[in-house]
């Protein structure tokens, strides 16, 4: 393909993740009440309220809470397009990873996007607003509530692809355990430093909350390599004596 057939495809690729996107939202609107009260259950379960300050930040906050929604939804879809503008490229076997590849990041994503919602925020934010005392009251506008709560789930779904990325790296022989086992120290400075970069609030807690996941994912991946190079090894093994037998 010429470099404009390569543009013609890409543009493809991205009007049809756009179109998903936009027409699962149109359905996420359907059920944005329900959407947002969920959103909202660890303020309103706390006894808090929001509010807006502007006549079209409620508005504005339903679109935003529903193109977020249909972008999870449309997620399998986004991905597949991803694959077939670069499937032509990718040799049988990688053809074949990478289609696990598209699921399990789907799963992952949407796994790290819930974890990340039922299992640190609400601790996180109850902590936060513990702050406040019995003389400060919270006025949380819901335009940045939701904000908030957007940017503090998505990195959440990003660092959940860790294993299957490594996964795919070992199977192309790119990383090994023993590289990852020797870079312990370091990968827990970054990840760290990461968590502190990514988190949305400077405290120390909601960062050890984000940084605590992050490296138990990183010793899973080590474990997955582990068990991908000894799975290859074998496979090795059995091509050898098939083809030198005795």
């Amino acid at each position: 393909m010429t470099i404009i057939e390569h543009l013609e495809e890409l543009r493809r690729v991205l009007i049809v993740s756009a179109v998903a996107t936009g027409a699962l939202s149109l359905v996420a609107a359907i059920f944005y009440r329900q959407i947002l009260s969920l959103l909202l259950s660890p303020l309103t379960s706390a006894g808090y309220k929001v509010v807006f300050t502007a006549p079209t930040e409620a508005f504005m906050t339903i679109v935003k809470v529903c193109l977020f929604s249909g972008f999870l939804m449309a997620l399998p879809i986004i991905l597949w397009q991803v694959w077939s503008f670069l499937a032509p490229a990718l040799e049988e076997t990688e053809k074949r990873y990478f289609v696990l590849f598209v699921f399990g990041s789907f799963v992952l994503f949407v796994g790290g996007v819930l974890f990340g919602f039922f299992g640190v925020y609400r601790y996180g934010l109850a902590f936060l607003l513990r702050f406040g005392g019995d003389y400060l009251v919270p006025m949380l506008t819901i335009g940045k509530y939701i904000s908030f709560t957007i940017y503090f789930l998505i990195p959440f779904g990003i660092i959940f692809e860790l294993p299957l990325i490594s996964y795919l790296l070992a199977r192309l022989e790119l990383i090994s355990s023993k590289f990852l086992a020797s870079k312990r120290k370091y990968a827990f400075l970054v990840i760290v430093i990461l968590a502190a970069a990514i988190t949305p609030t400077p405290d120390a807690f909601t960062c050890l909350l984000m940084a605590g996941p992050m490296y138990l994912l990183y010793e899973i991946s080590v474990f997955i390599v582990r068990l991908t190079e000894k799975a290859m090894a074998r496979q090795k093994e059995k091509a050898s004596s098939a083809l030198n037998p005795r």
